[in-house]
């Protein structure tokens, strides 16, 4: 009998050991304040390898470890799909969790309004919003399109002409912004524009002619856009941006199209992420954005700055998120 208590007692010992160390790992109650980060941290990109997701929470990374700022790894993974939301359920699963940082950015808010997720903004953490970025609209360096105006006077003389490609999900941003500017354009029947979601970059999609125009951001595709890969027919800033042939780009409001997309991309945690790391990261976020390296790496990659911490940040994605309804609305994605 003795014998059988203390057998008890050794696997109660070491069912605790192994609870606190999960629970360490997993960024669970035995880690706190004190403690935070320790351990691996996971950063992901919800999107493929090559995107504006996975360009900017890499680029985070390498700030956060080349400043110091972070010093224990923070390797990157993708988890694709759906515009963002199969990473958006997996993130359900961590509820409560510290470790796991991730990037959105306006899908975010699309993909439940679209109806692709009944999750959304509600459903994660926000940390920090970081840059803006912009729109840009791409075709292979062969197209017969040359301008903003070529692409909307053939989908005024037959709206099935132009066959858009791009990597979110329908009615989420890739193909929202283009149907802003169509509409702006004065293109009738916007609903009825050909649209292509693609898990990965579609770059090889317009390269090889299998759509007309690629919807995406402009740091997407800038390297393509300077090595003659890729035409630029425009983009949808307020004003040109970035350096050498990026800012040759003309705007699409200087092509006659009144009106600009910004595509903002912040920093969440998972749901009820413990408040020793929101503050964590709330505090490390604005000291990334004050670095000279952050700066070098906004310049690169033609970012504008969009710098909110997390109380003003959820805050805007509640305004966007009604925005945005309004305008699907507006273009009758939506009822």
């Amino acid at each position: 009998m003795k014998h059988a208590n203390k057998l008890v007692m050794v696997l109660m010992a070491v069912a605790l050991v192994l609870s606190s160390a999960t629970a360490i790992y997993a960024g669970g109650e035995a880690e706190s304040a004190d403690n935070y980060p320790s351990g691996n941290l996971d950063f992901v990109a919800p999107g493929g390898a090559g995107g504006g997701w996975d360009l900017t929470i890499r680029t985070a990374a390498k700030v956060l470890k080349d400043t110091g700022l972070v010093e224990v790894p923070m390797p990157v993974r993708n988890n694709p799909g759906a515009g963002g939301s199969v990473h958006l359920a997996s993130l359900q699963e961590m509820k409560g969790e510290a470790r796991t940082i991730t990037v959105y950015s306006p899908p975010l808010l699309l993909t439940k309004l679209a109806g692709t997720t009944k999750l959304g903004h509600e459903d994660v953490t926000p940390l920090a919003r970081l840059i803006a970025d912009y729109a840009v609209f791409v075709v292979s360096a062969d197209s017969p399109y040359n301008t903003m105006a070529d692409v909307m006077d053939a989908l005024k003389a037959n709206v099935k002409s132009v066959k858009v490609g791009g990597i979110s999900s329908a009615g989420s941003m890739d193909h929202l912004q283009f149907l802003i500017m169509a509409k702006a354009a004065g293109v009738k029947n916007i609903n009825q524009i050909d649209y292509v979601s693609f898990d990965d970059s579609a770059v090889a999609q317009v390269l090889g002619g299998h759509i007309d125009l690629f919807s995406t951001g402009l740091s997407e595709v800038a390297g393509l856009i300077e090595s003659g890969d890729l035409k630029a027919l425009g983009q949808t800033a307020p004003r040109r941006v970035g350096t050498g042939i990026v800012a040759e780009i003309p705007t699409c409001i200087e092509q006659g199209i009144n009106e600009t997309f910004v595509n903002w991309r912040g920093l969440f945690g998972p749901p009820e992420m413990p408040e020793y790391a929101v503050q964590y990261w709330r505090d490390t976020l604005k000291e990334l954005v004050a670095t000279p390296e952050w700066t070098a790496a906004k310049e690169q990659n033609g970012w504008d700055d969009a710098y909110m911490d997390a109380p003003e940040f959820a805050e805007f994605l509640d305004k966007a998120n009604s925005d945005f309804e309004a305008i699907l609305k507006e273009i009758g994605m939506i009822k």
